[in-house]
């Protein structure tokens, strides 16, 4: 049955790539390459622009995985039978992995090495200053990843409904330490505190999560972001 609410729709797309993670091993690797490149990017010095081609290469490669993933699901469903042309397809779609992940590589290499031969040579003691909103943007998507990973290993739960860690309670915190560094105002951080917590005791009193899975969550939510936000922070 095809889902007709926002929700519905949101939990079978993050289900999707739950289980791209889950069952390719590629995607996992892709995974901790994109976490290892956007830390790396908060630690060597890097222009706007460059950081935005960065996320745009992870985000192509991540996008052609689950591509291919799904090409692969697909000719699996229609005959199990060994076919050339569903080996064909099968190519091509790997094909396609193959080249945006070298195209990622390099651009990876052409911005990343220079940056990471300039910061062992000026020291990795100096700790490099970085705009609040690029932090935002790492620490979130480093959140995402790492609860999108833990739910896959560990198999339990919908993507949105149960599992260790409680996603809305990451995301929620993660997004209330952001507007600590981002707004400064008291009233809109008191306010988005408020949400996370009702968001977090919304999952655990309907049952959807166990208490721990919550507190996991929120401690990862506010944790990963409030660490990267310290050190890198140029307030």
């Amino acid at each position: 049955m095809k889902p007709t609410r926002w929700f519905d729709k949101a939990n079978v797309a993050i289900e999707g790539i739950i289980y791209s993670v889950k069952t390719q091993r590629h995607m996992r690797y892709h995974l901790v390459a994109a976490l290892g490149v956007l830390l790396v990017s908060l630690v060597v010095n890097i222009t706007r622009t460059e950081f935005i081609l960065l996320s745009l290469a992870i985000i192509l490669v991540l996008v052609t995985e689950m591509l291919n993933t799904a090409i692969e699901v697909a000719v699996d469903m229609i005959s199990e039978e060994y076919h050339p042309k569903a080996k064909i397809a099968k190519d091509i779609a790997a094909g396609v992995v193959l080249v945006a992940s070298i195209g990622a590589l390099i651009l990876a290499y052409l911005i990343l090495y220079p940056a990471i031969r300039e910061a062992v040579a000026t020291g990795f003691w100096r700790i490099r200053k970085v705009p609040n909103d690029v932090i935002a943007f790492v620490s979130f998507a480093a959140v995402v990843i790492v609860v999108v990973i833990v739910k896959a290993v560990l198999g339990k739960g919908e993507p949105l409904r149960g599992g260790m860690p409680s996603g809305h309670a990451a995301v929620s915190f993660s997004v209330w330490v952001a507007t600590i560094y981002l707004s400064g105002s008291p009233p809109l951080i008191v306010l988005t505190f408020m949400l996370a917590a009702m968001v977090s005791w919304s999952r655990w009193s309907s049952g959807v999560h166990k208490p721990g899975e919550v507190f996991a969550g929120a401690f990862l939510g506010a944790g990963l972001p409030l660490l990267l936000f310290l050190l890198f922070s140029q307030d």
